[in-house]
């Protein structure tokens, strides 16, 4: 199912026509015209979504009434727009090899070993996001430390 998000367009005198997300502070773009705009809005809406995923934020849900949020972010000089939130999540087959005792136990627990690893390396990587960050600090200090 497509997410949509609220995004306002606004267009001051002398500028672009400015793109800002209400349930996204600090995601912000602008195009030359209404349909740059836009555009430069679905693909701001999936870099910052996919940031917060990296760093382990939750991603707030997209308004379940859409004419109550719509009404609710309505203000004069802005229009509100619905912009589809684009994710690759395209299933790609990839081969693994795993120990037998392993897979057995996956097995025990899911009918679906795609789906049960897809879903375990989420879980995994949701709790990584600093971790990751932290280690690659460390390597970089390390690697330093090294090269002196």
């Amino acid at each position: 199912m497509e997410q949509l998000y609220i995004a306002l367009i606004h267009k001051d005198a002398d500028s672009d026509f400015g793109v800002s997300f209400p349930d996204f502070p600090g995601c912000v773009t602008a195009g030359t015209t209404v349909d740059e705009a836009f555009a430069m809005a679905k693909e701001a809406l999936a870099g910052h979504v996919e940031a917060m995923i990296e760093e382990g934020i939750d991603v707030p849900s997209p308004p379940e009434n859409i004419v109550a949020a719509v009404t609710r972010y309505a203000k004069k000089g802005e229009a509100p727009v619905l912009v589809p939130l684009a994710r690759d999540d395209k299933a790609i087959r990839v081969n693994v090899t795993l120990p037998g005792r392993l897979l057995r136990r996956i097995d025990e627990h899911s009918d679906n070993r795609s789906g049960f690893l897809a879903e375990a390396a989420e879980e995994k990587l949701a709790g990584a996001g600093a971790k990751s960050t932290s280690r690659r600090r460390s390597r970089t200090k390390a690697s330093a430390q090294k090269s002196d």
